[in-house]
């Protein structure tokens, strides 16, 4: 789970690491104990339809990921949201060329039940 930096929580102590320039890793919780923690504090964890598929090609695992996570990133930002669900990652190879293929949902944190995409 990607969440934006800044993205305002009902519980400020949510444990992250940040991952790429401007969105954090969360580190403690699972999908479903985020979803339960915001459902109490009258929150909205909103699921938007459409998942997000990129992939990148290269031999450098790490940049490998990072692109292909970047990519889907962006997806998210064009749906105006402030968290990435990253539901499973696949990594194969084309002609001997490896790839990783990220598949994920853009999601939405906020205070309501109304989407306000910011």
């Amino acid at each position: 789970m990607l969440i934006k930096h800044g993205t305002v929580l009902p519980e400020p102590g949510l444990k992250g690491a940040s991952y790429l320039s401007g969105w954090n890793s969360i580190t403690d919780l699972e999908r479903r104990s985020l979803a339960k923690q915001l459902d109490e504090a009258g929150w909205t964890f909103f699921y938007m339809a459409g998942q997000v598929k990129t992939s990148a090609f290269g031999f450098d695992k790490e940049k490998r990921m990072r692109t292909a996570v970047r990519r889907a990133i962006r997806d998210a930002r064009l749906q105006k949201c402030n968290c990435l669900e990253i539901d499973q990652v696949k990594t194969k190879s084309f002609l001997g060329l490896p790839y990783v293929s990220v598949f994920a949902h853009s999601r939405q944190i906020q205070n309501g039940k109304a989407f306000r995409g910011r």
